[in-house]
């Protein structure tokens, strides 16, 4: 009976976001500055990973999303490292008792290549979770839309993030 018990306590959780492409800054994608010509639009560094990862997480947690806990009028957040956001989160959930069973999210765009960075991502991301959470937790892929849509056309990235945890 205890194990059956077990189950009712995970929770799924999943987030969504889009960050548009913009000139004269850093591309910043699970915390790690990539070599591309444009960066992404947003009002922190605009890491579209780590904020769907965010959304993911505080979702089954019962928690607000993302836009609710770091408002984008709000200048403490001006170009702040999304990891730092990430990590509030972790310690959120943390102290209400809740466990990352697992994290898995989906990168698309057609440029740049990010499989060269992909163990970079899942090595900071579990940093930030003061490697409570390995990597072997984080799963993170890259895929294209096929030269369809806004990501298609190169206009900018999209991430979609799922997260299983224990309360």
């Amino acid at each position: 009976m205890s194990s059956i018990s077990n189950i009712y306590n995970l929770r799924v959780g999943n987030g969504f976001d889009v960050h548009s492409f913009t000139e004269n800054r850093p591309l910043v994608l699970g915390g790690i500055t990539i070599d591309y010509h444009l960066g992404l639009k947003g009002h922190s560094d605009a890491d579209v990973l780590i904020h769907a990862i965010i959304d993911s997480i505080l979702s089954p947690a019962n928690l607000p999303d993302i836009g609710v806990l770091f408002p984008d009028d709000d200048e403490s957040y001006k170009d702040i490292d999304s990891t730092i956001l990430l990590n509030k989160v972790y310690r959120l959930i943390r102290e209400k008792g809740i466990q990352i069973i697992n994290i898995d999210s989906t990168i698309i765009c057609e440029k740049p290549k990010l499989s060269p960075y992909i163990d970079k991502m899942k090595e900071k991301i579990s940093e930030t979770f003061f490697s409570e959470v390995s990597i072997e937790q984080i799963g993170i892929k890259a895929t294209t839309s096929e030269k369809l849509g806004f990501t298609g056309r190169g206009e900018g990235i999209a991430v979609y993030a799922s997260s299983l945890i224990s309360i």
